[in-house]
């Protein structure tokens, strides 16, 4: 049965129903070093896209009060070839992400999600850019404000893996 994934979730068989990934803790561990080139890239494709568009605002503007102004054609171009770039590497890098099987919550901070399983619930193993390994989860309602620290009783009633 071919399998694709799609978003953290893969699609199997024929109904193209949708399952998420699980993880167990080492597994998870193991991608963050890929995680964290990809959200570098992210966030270095999503300040070179902003500063483009912001760039390209302000020379429409200075255009727009000086009424008769001929505008840097060249410069107009670069900007434009810059963001258009900027935004192909941003669905590069998310579509790269989101094979992995894992979750952004937030580009600035750095915040990925692994769903696992816990107790028989899909729960998250959180991590933040900065953070040494994975050392929190959180119940999926919980978000972020509800992680919970991994401890033993954790490990012996968590399962992941595909």
């Amino acid at each position: 049965m071919p399998i694709r994934k799609i978003s953290g979730y893969r699609s199997v068989g024929i109904l193209s129903r949708t399952v998420p990934r699980y993880f167990n803790l080492l597994e998870a561990e193991a991608l963050l070093p890929k995680v964290e080139r990809l959200l570098q890239d992210l966030q270095d494709y999503k300040l070179s896209y902003e500063s483009s568009d912001a760039e390209l605002s302000q020379i429409a503007q200075r255009v727009s009060l000086a009424g008769g102004m001929v505008p840097p054609r060249d410069r107009i171009m670069e900007l434009r070839a810059r963001k258009h770039a900027s935004a192909g590497g941003l669905k590069r890098s998310i579509e790269q992400f989101e094979q992995l099987g894992c979750l952004l919550k937030d580009l600035d901070t750095g915040l990925v999600d692994f769903p696992t399983l816990y107790r028989g619930q899909e729960v998250y193993l959180c991590w933040k850019s900065g953070e040494p390994g994975i050392t929190f989860w959180h119940r999926v309602e919980d978000g972020f404000p509800g992680r919970k620290p991994i401890d033993s009783e954790f490990l012996s009633n968590h399962k992941g893996g595909e």
